[in-house]
């Protein structure tokens, strides 16, 4: 008998109904778990499907309507995701806005949209919200999850918990209202907004159907072959695509048990907490975590920290041979065996990931040497590509089939190519529906044989491994004409731990410099073992500093061609961050603010005449 293809599992399914099924099918299990709230309160299916309910009914009390665009800004919290799918359930598009978002930019997301009802967390969100509110016109309510903040006076205020008080009278005096309300819903109708993070310019709204977010969920999931009820955390925005694929719609599919966190900065502690069977991290997450482990081994036991490092080559060499397609020998791999349980299995369980099954990366690339270093604890990273518009991974690589520096291979049902210009082009279920305009339309981005241009750079291997080498509109290129991928070089000085942001910089240049940025957490922790006596403020300029970002730079121009190898660098003593305006919300360099921003350092970097022999410090 053959194996129905993901597109033939999925054919008219719809989030509304996965989530009828969970609740029927597994009323009592856990479905969301709050890691903030004292007592770690717990929803189970039933319980989180009747929250949706009234919360929905509630919006409709409201006069959300089908087609109708909601906002929301607050902390990932069960009431934020509960809110998400009470919009769904109306077939409304919810749409999860970044909480580091200025003003003008609320002011842009909100008139663009022209959501009636926005859902905010609080006293954050509603300072960055007040000084705009009386220039939307579209606006009619707004529910605040937080009642204590909410203003007195303003009748279009009202509290998430007064919302559901209304969502429950309403579906008491007529159960059948709700359940009416999502059964016309069909696989290709819009499921949920996601704006971009606006590197090049305004963001778009990315519309995203059942369809997409369905296929996407079962196509990970005949992958990796996760187990049904798998735990994960959700502690990344939930305006990011990865989140809300992994944290809304796949365990709506597993029926799995998700543990919201507020703080990403808290992973770590929670890791411990909950022990998950799948975890995702974007890169920076995976560096910090090595670096963190490399420090920790300088205040180990000569003999220890050895051991530790000769267990961590072992599982290294195993993982390269099977990266490159070699078997690895029976006496190898009974070796790897014993030294894994003995030596590595035990700091996995420290770490809080001793129960992965997946354990993947994405929305940049993750440096090789992290890659391997992982490995080497037995955590192997399963890389991934895509965009909001192909609805999270277009491609991965698996525990089966995985190459190391590449991002893997399409999905099932998923097709991608190489344009003529390098561009990598994506076609399949997973493609967005398009980009919403300002009459509430939604226009197609695709060309006239379904695909879509992603605006990565790109290669595909005889065997289908994808490998990305930079962003279309990027690519840097030298008054000689040379093209260089500045990602590259970007990454390979991102691998020494005290390098937590680098830009390269050299278009219409003669060559290329980069501007260093100190990572403010692991830099004192170096300093400090290294015994240099200085402040945050003064470590750029410590000598000894200088001496290592030296060798740093030195060891990355060593795997790179003459024409790529950084000339010269500043080093910049004040981290990078959504909030400081250079990194987007999804922790993207915004090239063309950090250009205009240090436009006199990048000028200083240039001034001599003549081409510097690789490389000199600013």
């Amino acid at each position: 008998m053959t194996t129905p293809s993901v597109a033939e599992q999925t054919e008219g399914l719809t989030i509304p109904r996965l989530l009828h099924r969970n609740a029927v099918d597994y009323p009592d299990l856990p479905a969301i778990t709050s890691l903030d709230l004292e007592g770690k309160p717990t929803l189970s299916w039933l319980e989180f499907r009747t929250a949706i309910a009234e919360v929905s009914r509630g919006l409709a009390g409201l006069g959300l309507a089908k087609g109708d665009r909601m906002l929301i800004m607050a902390p990932g919290c069960p009431d934020h995701i509960v809110a998400d799918l009470a919009a769904t359930h109306l077939s409304a598009i919810p749409c999860t806005a970044y909480a580091t978002l200025s003003p003008d930019q609320i002011r842009f997301v909100a008139r663009h949209s022209a959501a009636p009802v926005v859902v905010l967390g609080g006293e954050s969100e509603l300072t960055r919200w007040q000084p705009v509110l009386e220039d939307l016109p579209a606006l009619r309510h707004i529910v605040v999850m937080d009642e204590a903040t909410i203003p007195a006076g303003d009748d279009r205020f009202l509290s998430f918990a007064d919302l559901r008080a209304r969502g429950r009278e309403a579906l008491a005096a007529d159960p059948d209202a709700f359940e009416a309300s999502w059964q016309e819903i069909k696989p290709d109708d819009p499921l949920s907004m996601i704006y971009t993070s606006g590197t090049t310019g305004d963001p778009k709204g990315v519309v995203l159907s059942h369809r997409n977010a369905i296929h996407q969920a079962y196509a990970v999931t005949e992958l990796h072959h996760p187990p049904m009820h798998a735990t994960n955390i959700a502690y990344l925005p939930l305006a990011h695509i990865a989140e809300r694929e992994l944290s809304i719609y796949l365990p709506i599919v597993w029926a799995g048990h998700v543990h919201t966190l507020a703080d990403p900065s808290g992973v770590v502690g929670a890791l411990g907490q909950v022990h998950p069977e799948s975890f995702f991290g974007v890169p920076r997450v995976w560096e910090k975590m090595v670096a963190g482990l490399k420090n920790m081994l300088g205040g180990v036991p000569e003999d220890r920290r050895t051991a530790l490092l000769q267990a961590n080559e072992l599982l290294q060499q195993g993982y390269k041979l099977r990266s490159a397609g070699q078997p690895v020998p029976a006496e190898l791999a009974e070796k790897i065996k014993q030294t894994d349980e003995a030596a590595l299995a035990p700091i996995r369980a420290l770490l809080g990931l001793d129960k992965v099954l997946v354990a993947s990366s994405g929305a940049a690339a993750l440096p090789v040497e992290i890659i391997y270093f992982l490995a080497g604890l037995g955590l192997e990273i399963c890389e991934v590509w895509g965009l909001s518009e192909t609805t999270g991974a277009a491609t991965s690589n698996s525990g089966e089939a995985f190459r190391a520096g590449t991002v893997g291979k399409p999905l099932a049902d998923i097709e991608v190519k190489v344009a003529e210009d390098g561009e990598l082009l994506v076609r399949g279920p997973i493609v967005f529906l398009g980009y919403l305009q300002e009459d509430g339309t939604i226009k197609d981005a695709t060309d006239a044989d379904g695909w879509y241009a992603t605006g990565d750079i790109g290669t595909i291997d005889e065997d289908g491994f994808v490998t990305i080498t930079d962003r279309k509109k990027e690519l840097i290129i030298t008054s000689s004409g040379k093209n260089i991928a500045p990602t590259r070089v970007e990454g390979l000085l991102k691998e020494h731990p005290l390098i937590g942001q680098a830009v390269a910089i050299g278009d219409d240049r003669p060559y290329v410099t980069a501007l260093i940025v100190l990572d403010d957490e692991i830099a004192p922790g170096w300093a400090a073992a290294n015994g240099v006596e200085a402040s945050p403020e003064e470590l750029a300029d410590h000598p000894a500093v200088r001496a290592e970002l030296e060798r740093a730079v030195e060891s990355a121009n060593s795997r790179l061609a003459r024409i790529e190898q950084i000339k010269r660098y500043h080093v910049l003593p004040k981290a990078w961050t959504p909030e400081s305006g250079e990194l987007t919300p999804t922790l993207k360099l915004k090239r063309r603010v950090i250009n205009d921003r240090y436009s006199t350092d990048i000028e200083a970097l240039y001034a001599a005449t003549r081409d510097p022999e690789p490389a000199a410090g600013a």
